[in-house]
């Protein structure tokens, strides 16, 4: 360890009672020697089985054959979530009106988020009632296992892959040690070439073939060259999902008014698009501290609060490119499809 290291030893190990993943930026964490002796698999082990003990207390918040869905496979796919005219309503209130956004870059990709505030909800009335409604609410809590405030954004995706290197995004890859939820109510059809959602059945289920595989990855992160790997956000070769003995991936290729909420703890990825593409969608995720007891009690459940994690985010963000230290920057009013601002 480095001297400073050791001053912060105690913040360290209070982080492993916490969603803390880099096995780079926390040497307790990313220890060989102490995951040799169990440490990542212990917190794999121990968040599964919390966020389980949850769950079960969050079944009245969705229909029993999406429980069904998402204990198979590890995602929930709800088709014609909304009726014609009410989806018609919502996609002319999302796609005719400016808002302040942010894009990233990465890869041949461009993303463009565009928060999702309480004034906006407000205003239009049909991405209010969706936002805030039981299925999107209700969904993305039951698979994060937490009774909680998500995130939101208007969700817009550029491919272009002559842009640029590979989007990392389409590597097969788990977001972190423990549930995590993302959703997608996409305003646009998703096709095949397109660059869907791609996720491997059942994959958010420790085995015992995948917890001595996160064992063998645990032994060397910290050091992996792929920065994202190093950060907790383990990536699996194709060849590796089939010696684990996952189902074959899945790609999530649907019409507009889809609702797709997975847990991003399973395996997943964008697949590669063969040719350019924009993707539209209203994007939720809610991710917890995973060794909670209790399914509520969050912070941005309180008044004056609740509904405005977008907003919080958007302000630290623009403190921050004030600062060039955001790689996702403002890039002031656009319609959710105009073109991406900051990358030509």
């Amino acid at each position: 360890m480095k001297p400073l290291d050791l001053i912060k030893t105690p913040l360290y190990l209070a982080q492993l009672a916490s969603g803390a993943k880099s096995f780079k930026k926390n040497p307790i964490i990313g220890s060989p020697w102490l995951n040799r002796h169990g440490l990542h698999t212990a917190r794999l082990r121990s968040a599964e089985s919390m966020a389980d003990s949850r769950r079960r207390r969050l079944t009245h918040l969705v229909d029993s054959e999406d429980a069904e869905s998402f204990a198979r496979d590890g995602y929930v796919v709800r088709r014609n979530a909304l009726p014609d005219d009410v989806f018609t309503r919502l996609r002319r209130q999302v796609e005719d009106h400016e808002f302040a956004a942010q894009e990233m870059l990465q890869g041949n990709a461009v993303t463009r988020f565009i928060p999702i505030t309480r004034a906006m909800m407000d205003t239009h009335a049909d991405l209010g009632a969706f936002v805030r409604g039981r299925l999107f609410q209700g969904l993305l809590r039951y698979v994060a296992a937490a009774n909680a405030d998500p995130i939101n954004f208007i969700h817009t995706v550029f491919a272009e892959p002559a842009r640029g290197p590979r989007d990392p995004q389409t590597l097969f890859h788990s977001d972190t040690f423990h549930a995590t939820a993302k959703a997608w109510y996409f305003l646009s059809d998703v096709t095949e070439d397109g660059g869907p959602l791609t996720y491997v059945p059942g994959s958010h289920r420790m085995t015992p073939a995948r917890l001595a595989w996160e064992h063998q990855q645990s032994l060397t992160a910290r050091s992996d060259p792929n920065g994202h790997h190093a950060q907790g956000s383990f990536r699996v070769a194709d060849e590796q999902l089939q010696e684990l003995g996952y189902r074959a991936p899945v790609r999530i290729a649907v019409p507009a008014n889809t609702l797709v909420v997975a847990d991003t703890h399973g395996f997943h990825a964008r697949a590669v698009s063969e040719r350019p593409t924009t993707r539209l969608s209203l994007y939720g995720s809610l991710r917890r501290n995973p060794f909670l007891p209790w399914t509520g009690l969050d912070v941005f459940d309180l008044p004056g609060l609740s509904g405005r994690q977008a907003e919080i985010h958007d302000a630290i963000n623009s403190w921050k490119a004030r600062r060039g230290a955001t790689g996702q920057p403002p890039v002031g009013l656009v319609r959710p499809l105009d073109p991406p601002r900051r990358w030509e």
